[in-house]
């Protein structure tokens, strides 16, 4: 391996796409598997992401207060990496892999068991490989740069997670199909993991006593600010994913076929405005393009409301393609920062207990999303795919505009009270 390729940006990204590829398909089709396919009521898959929420709350924090406490030759978070990458593996095979004959409860006993064992391995994942990337990339010029070739290839993913499983699960199966994903998330994550090494400083900082590191986390004022805002912007990514096969469904009326062919559209298109976006925030600075991106997103929901047929849903999911592109490359450089600052006031480096902190908060937006979703479907009479109700486009128009644009009204007015972070002269210059 060359000792320019270690530790690049392209070498991290590809633990991005490894993720991505089932984490999306996951994301996009776990709903449509249990609530419209295998006839799940919608209130026991409410229920089930619930009770995941409340074990999150634990395994989250905990799983970056011990990742920051890790030390090994290898590295603090390479190990618990290599560790739980053969355990996602066999678990998102069990997710899409539910025996024939399940009852009503046997199905919920499935899912909650499935997505409690989906979420724990998952976190062990996400949350050191997050606290990697300010430890890899130090500066506003390589986190920016970083980011972008991260989004890069975390867009490639959620084509294939998304555009592409319609065709696989079509083809083979929801079952092979997980088996699909799975393998190519284990040859990736592998070699994501053999191309990084951390750094030898940041083994040997004593860590901070358990009360002490979340005192000091939970009293991190920018934190909180930029991470619930994000919270409510998250969730829109997670509606939008979820959404889409029945809002190609019921408010576009296309074939399942065809939601390859929106959703491959709607993310191809994605690629090309990261790069615009990474321009934005080399001129604009971590704060004002992040706090612009969230409220391009937000307006560029509203088209979706509007679309009939496979032609005009590729317009809209296009215009909502350059807000998420935003959200997705904007934040790296204000999380980026709010690490240095405690690290500068606490003398450690502390990537995996913060991360950690804001992937719950980030996941536990599936909640909102959970009840948005509860909510609007009583409000119109939709139960599931065996019981639809009268009105189940109205169900999906105003799950896909209304609800996202609010919220991510409601995260541009948090975004307000966050401050400028950036050294003086530093958010506005070219780098």
């Amino acid at each position: 391996m060359s000792k320019r390729f270690l530790n690049s940006p392209t070498a991290y990204a590809l633990g991005m796409f490894a993720m991505m590829v089932p984490s999306q398909a996951f994301a996009s089709f776990f709903n449509y598997y249990y609530v419209e396919k295998l006839g799940l009521s919608l209130g026991l898959a409410t229920i089930a992401r619930t009770i995941y929420l409340i074990w999150d709350a634990v395994n989250n924090p905990m799983a970056g207060y011990l990742s920051d406490r890790t030390r090994t030759k290898y590295g603090r978070r390479r190990p618990w990496i290599f560790f739980s990458t053969p355990a996602f593996m066999l678990v998102f095979i069990m997710v899409f892999s539910v025996p024939e004959g399940l009852g009503n409860t046997e199905l919920f006993a499935w899912l909650l068991t499935s997505l409690i064992l989906f979420e724990g391995i998952a976190t062990l994942l996400w949350v050191n490989y997050g606290a990697l990337f300010p430890e890899l990339f130090e500066g506003d010029r390589l986190r920016a740069k970083a980011s972008a070739v991260q989004q890069g290839f975390q867009i490639v993913a959620i084509l294939i997670g998304t555009a592409l499983t319609p065709i696989l699960y079509g083809w083979i199966g929801f079952g092979w199909m997980s088996v699909v994903y799975s393998l190519v998330f284990g040859i990736f994550m592998t070699w994501f993991a053999l191309s990084v090494r951390e750094k030898e400083s940041t083994h040997q900082e004593a860590p901070l006593p358990l009360i002490a590191a979340f005192r000091e986390t939970l009293t991190n004022k920018p934190f909180w600010i930029f991470n619930i805002a994000g919270s409510f912007a998250q969730t829109v990514n997670g509606l939008l994913a979820a959404l889409l096969p029945f809002y190609a469904k019921y408010n576009l009326h296309i074939s399942e076929g065809e939601v390859s062919i929106l959703m491959g559209a709607v993310f191809v298109s994605i690629i090309p405005l990261v790069a615009v976006w990474y321009l934005i925030s080399r001129r604009l600075g971590g704060l004002l393009s992040w706090r612009l991106a969230l409220a391009v997103y937000g307006l560029s929901v509203i088209p979706l409301w509007f679309a009939g047929n496979l032609g005009s849903g590729i317009l809209a999911g296009i215009l909502v393609g350059f807000g998420m592109a935003g959200f997705l490359v904007t934040p790296a450089m204000l999380s980026g920062r709010i690490i240095d600052l405690d690290a500068e006031r606490t003398g450690r480096r502390r990537e995996g207990i913060y991360t950690a902190v804001a992937g719950f908060i980030t996941r536990s937006s599936g909640l909102i999303a959970a009840v948005a979703f509860w909510i609007v479907g009583l409000m119109y009479g939709y139960q599931s795919g065996d019981e639809p109700g009268s009105q189940p486009e109205t169900v999906f128009r105003v799950l896909i505009c209304v609800v996202p644009l609010i919220l991510l009204a409601v995260s541009f007015v948090i975004s307000l009270f966050m401050k400028n972070l950036e050294e003086p002269g530093q958010s506005k210059r070219p780098v």
